[in-house]
């Protein structure tokens, strides 16, 4: 779960993330190398969906920055949602889905 967020950081367990990771209730990848949310590819986001999500939630840092179109049509062929949002919603949406035992992955910017 997340714990908390503030600018430019998470803290996941007693784990203190500055750059983009990805949570899942039972993986933290802490070294997820992507560039911006609004450049995101598919194969960017091949870690998020080797833990077979249902849902995506893209925490996008203090201003929500939208996911390419095509990436999001891509995912929905998949029958995986996307959500993005700014990192503090992303952050509660994530622990809320996860608390209820669904199968949700975030990638989070906290930048």
């Amino acid at each position: 779960m997340v714990r908390s967020y503030a600018a430019g950081q998470v803290i996941i367990g007693d784990q203190v993330l500055t750059a983009p990771c990805v949570v899942a209730p039972r993986q933290l990848i802490t070294h997820w190398v992507v560039g911006r949310p609004a450049e995101l590819e598919l194969a960017q986001l091949e870690p998020l969906l080797a833990l077979k999500p249902n849902v995506i939630v893209l925490g996008t840092g203090a201003q929500l920055e939208r996911p390419p179109l095509a990436l999001r049509r891509q995912l929905e062929a998949r029958s995986v949602a996307v959500e993005a949002m700014d990192l503090g919603a992303a952050c509660r949406l994530y622990n809320v889905l996860a608390g209820e035992g669904r199968q949700v992955v975030a990638g989070l910017f906290p930048v």
